[in-house]
């Protein structure tokens, strides 16, 4: 995941600012109920809506960004997975941030305790909000999930239609991964052989260790490679090991997104 951005930490320093409702009316959020899927598990979803000129951020939220916190703890269910539709890329003040605008939609995948009843999902989400500031929020959603009687819901079987191809589906065939060292940490260099996306491609880059900071990729076509070029820094300053297969690359491109898992060396 990528990290905070140095300027935005003095903006998580203020809880009662953004915890004391004087932001609630720029975003507004509600558990969808959803439907109960045949192996037992449920499928709701996330909804977040968002005032005019605002938005909020993606699981990596790009370096003027602030990465969302769920807590499903205290619930009748044993895991929630958050599915992640194609994200968009913004620029600001020089710096890049990856997240949505207007609304969202975020699925969710319950496992239940008991597959048979009706279960009551409460969470508390820690988002990043922003437009001309970027400030940390906090929504408290809750939603009786009904055991039978629920139908697809379409927005929720929309937004699981825009998740990003998977590198299989987008014909990615190689994905190579060249590691260097630097002044401050290591240097990686991405080489995916895959066919060229309509639209100037981004990237983002994730490892499997939350406390590597990656920076802002360089990005571009090289023949038949899209290559992205990247600083790896740990942020206690100290000497690590990257984890190859960890590596996740997300191609956006338009509007198309293709989500890569690992390296093959």
């Amino acid at each position: 995941m990528m990290k905070i951005s140095h300027a935005l930490f003095p903006l998580l320093c203020l809880p009662a600012l953004a915890g004391a409702g004087g932001y609630d009316n720029v975003v507004q959020a509600q558990l969808r109920p959803g439907w109960r899927l045949p192996n037992g598990d449920h499928m709701a979803a996330l909804h977040l809506t968002l005032a005019p000129g605002w938005k909020t951020y993606w699981r990596a939220p790009g370096d003027a960004g602030i990465p969302p916190l769920f807590d499903w703890r205290g619930n009748q269910t044993s895991k929630v997975e958050v599915s992640w539709p194609a994200p968009h890329v913004f620029h600001q003040s020089g710096m890049r941030s990856v997240g949505y605008k207007g609304e969202v939609v975020l699925p969710l995948r319950v496992s239940l305790r008991h597959t048979g009843k009706d279960s009551r999902l409460r969470g508390i989400i820690d988002i990043g909000i922003c437009k001309d500031v970027c400030l940390p929020h906090r929504v408290r959603v809750e939603a009786i999930l009904p055991a039978t009687g629920g139908t697809p819901d379409p927005l929720i079987a929309a937004a699981m239609a825009d998740v990003p191809f998977s590198a299989a589906e987008a014909g990615v065939t190689a994905v190579h991964c060249k590691v260097g060292l630097s002044q401050a940490g290591m240097t990686l260099r991405t080489e995916i052989a895959m066919p060229r996306l309509s639209g100037t491609p981004d990237t983002v880059i994730e490892t499997a260790d939350p406390d590597i900071w990656v920076a802002e990729p360089e990005t571009r076509w090289d023949g038949g490679l899209l290559v992205a070029e990247t600083r790896l820094t740990h942020t206690t300053g100290g000497a690590f090991a990257l984890d190859r297969s960890g590596v996740r690359i997300t191609v956006i491109a338009g509007d198309m997104a293709v989500d890569i898992k690992g390296c093959d060396r």
